[in-house]
């Protein structure tokens, strides 16, 4: 439900029940931050919600819960820059595949190897390979001047050089540990290194590189391997830099090779997909 006033603070509906959120005083600089922190845990018990249930439709109640469990035990267990309904969203749309659409899972970008763990899951549960790229070194040296995202909430200063870093042998072990290690290859390397020569056939991938120049280097390389009926998928859709790589038509048609496709949450949501149309 949405959130409600209770005394001195707010009470908001969380995925694992009520949250409480500090009110801030009458015109105090945090109260507008207080209610967007609200509004955050509302969208997210929605989203949650709607994905447990297109998750039962897609599996067992025992496989369901289980699925749901290993998530939230790997979210307590690893820093994730990610909210549940994140990954869980992909999982499902990896389910959803139709069993025709070939090829391998990708994921762009792991940070500390939460999300991989997640999807490790349901890679093995669906037989397929979980081909993930990153440094390991943290996010490359750039010049990109991130101000907000599309919400207003200020994203200054996040994206220097070697933020977000995880080791290779610290991503390995948290997947040994949480996920399904069997199912995943690791390529360590910048993307304008270790993607263009990468040939195999792409079901799905998950794009967590929050940077425009990555952005752009992930569609210019994987789109055209994306199988018809597959599906990419970008954490970073309130980016307004980023934004602007998916908005671009002359990109996509000089870099990619294309027309723009269908952008689905485009300046809705975080998360944004893109569906390579069948025939």
């Amino acid at each position: 439900s949405a959130p409600t006033s209770s005394g001195s603070a707010i009470m908001a509906s969380g995925p694992d029940g009520p949250e409480r959120i500090e009110r801030a005083p009458a015109g105090g600089p945090g109260r507008s931050m207080v209610f967007r922190k609200a509004r955050e845990v509302w969208r997210e018990s929605l989203a949650m919600g709607v994905l447990r249930h297109e998750l039962d439709q897609l599996l067992s109640q025992d496989r369901s819960r289980e699925l749901l469990g290993r998530f939230r035990r790997i979210s307590e267990a690893i820093e994730c820059p990610h909210n549940e309904s994140h990954v869980l969203s992909f999982a499902v749309a990896l389910l959803s595949l139709p069993p025709d659409v070939e090829g391998c899972i990708v994921e762009a970008g792991c940070f500390k190897g939460g999300s991989t763990a997640k999807t490790s899951i349901v890679a093995k549960l669906l037989g397929r390979t979980l081909v993930v790229f990153d440094s390991f070194e943290g996010l490359p040296e750039n010049a990109e001047e991130h101000d907000r995202t599309i919400d207003g909430v200020s994203i200054r200063e996040w994206f220097r050089p070697k933020a977000f870093c995880g080791s290779l042998e610290e991503v390995r072990a948290n997947v040994a540990r949480h996920g399904e290690p069997d199912a995943c290859r690791f390529v360590k390397g910048w993307f304008e290194d270790t993607l263009p020569g990468f040939s195999v056939p792409v079901c799905a991938g998950y794009l967590d590189v929050d940077l425009a120049a990555s952005t752009r280097t992930c569609l210019q390389y994987l789109y055209p391997r994306l199988s018809p009926g597959g599906v990419l998928v970008s954490q970073d859709g309130d980016f307004p830099l980023v934004l602007e790589v998916f908005e671009d038509e002359r990109f996509w048609r000089e870099s990619v090779g294309c027309e723009r496709p269908v952008i689905d949450g485009l300046r809705r949501s975080k998360m944004i997909s893109v569906r390579k149309p069948r025939g």
